[in-house]
């Protein structure tokens, strides 16, 4: 009934991330006739979209619902969230992650022409947004999505927040040992322009070669990373801080960036501090240093981030900073000489505490 009503006459329904389009002709009742333009197989659970948006579907049913319950029990630390169409949704799904005991992130994935209307306000409210090609070419139309996938990713990193790139990254993949050349400049492109990671599905889901696609991804990411363009920093010169510790990051990465460092190293509780770092384009890599799995497990998706077990409360008063150097050189990470930051709050095990920034010879 609900499909009946969201559209009309000349509607253009696309199934299956637009592989099959179908021209609505009627609506009787609760039933939609349509008229086949582009026909093929359609397996079981294919989603389906209105060309230029518009279906009044919720972004939640009942099966997402006791799937978070689910995933809280499971102790998840990224809750992806599906077809939201603006902040409401998203903020949603979190309070039903919440009630259910988990302090996981939240994922938005952007695939309505709704939520691109209202891209800002489901950022700010999301820990993390995926731009999740497939739903969102069908839903914009494939020439306005290039454009479309540079402002996502623009905008996330502008407000500190993580982004992914997904759908179609090497599709051909899933039949052929070797990706095209489009699909190279595809995800080599998505690195320039700031994601920081490439998300495959059906490459490693139901393809042939999965661990060859993973070994093929890894390597043209690398490659693009040691593009120029990926390294040079904008620093947010006009931004007023509110924080002490995102002002730290800020200060690390400009000082970093403007002298030869080997590396930085961030003493962290939650990986705020490593999070605010890697939206700072640089190629010198940012090792998180924490305690605590969850935080490592999470600073795992910040690009550029290196998270390491590391329990700076081993050192003794008054020598954090030698102890850190000394644990650095004995890992393998830098050599003895190398020039290195570090940053820390004075009174550690404190979230959010980061307030000292130091320059050091390991």
């Amino acid at each position: 009934v609900q499909l009946a009503n969201d559209v009309q006459q000349g509607d253009t329904l696309m199934v299956n991330d637009g592989r099959i389009q179908l021209e609505v002709t009627a609506t009787q009742g609760s039933r939609v006739v349509c008229r086949v333009i582009v026909g093929g197989e359609i397996s079981d659970n294919k989603g389906i979209n209105r060309q230029g948006g518009g279906l009044s579907a919720e972004a939640l049913t009942e099966k997402d619902r006791e799937d978070i319950k689910t995933a809280a029990k499971l102790d998840v630390d990224y809750v992806a969230i599906s077809f939201p169409r603006d902040a409401e949704d998203v903020q949603d799904a979190r309070r039903l992650l919440r009630a259910a005991g988990s302090d996981g992130l939240i994922v938005a994935k952007i695939e309505r022409a709704e939520a691109v209307e209202n891209i800002d306000s489901i950022i700010q409210v999301s820990d993390a947004v995926m731009v999740a090609r497939g739903d969102l070419g069908v839903e914009i139309g494939d020439a306005e999505l290039p454009g479309v996938q540079k402002h996502i990713i623009a905008r996330a990193r502008d407000a500190n927040r993580v982004v992914i790139t997904a759908t179609q990254m090497m599709e051909s993949m899933i039949e052929s040992p070797i990706p095209t050349r489009a699909e190279v400049l595809d995800v080599a492109n998505a690195v320039i322009d700031g994601t920081d990671a490439v998300m495959l599905s059906q490459e490693t889901a139901a393809g042939k070669h999965p661990v060859k696609v993973i070994e093929t991804v890894a390597r043209v990411c690398l490659g693009a990373e040691r593009q120029r363009e990926t390294q040079i920093s904008r620093h947010r010169i006009d931004a007023k801080f509110e924080r002490i510790d995102e002002a730290i990051a800020m200060a690390t990465m400009y000082t970093a960036n403007h002298l030869n460092v080997r590396a930085i190293f961030a003493l962290t509780e939650s990986g705020s501090t490593a999070l605010w770092m890697s939206r700072i384009r640089s190629g010198i890599p940012i090792f998180a240093l924490t305690r605590h799995v969850k935080t490592r497990r999470r600073a795992a998706l910040y690009r550029g981030v290196y998270p390491l077990d590391f329990d700076v409360l081993q050192a003794q008063a008054g020598q954090v900073g030698e102890y850190v150097l000394s644990r650095i050189v004995e890992m393998g990470i830098v050599e003895k000489g190398d020039r290195v930051i570090f940053t820390r709050g004075d009174l550690s095990g404190i979230s959010g505490g980061t307030n000292t920034m130091k320059i050091g010879m390991a």
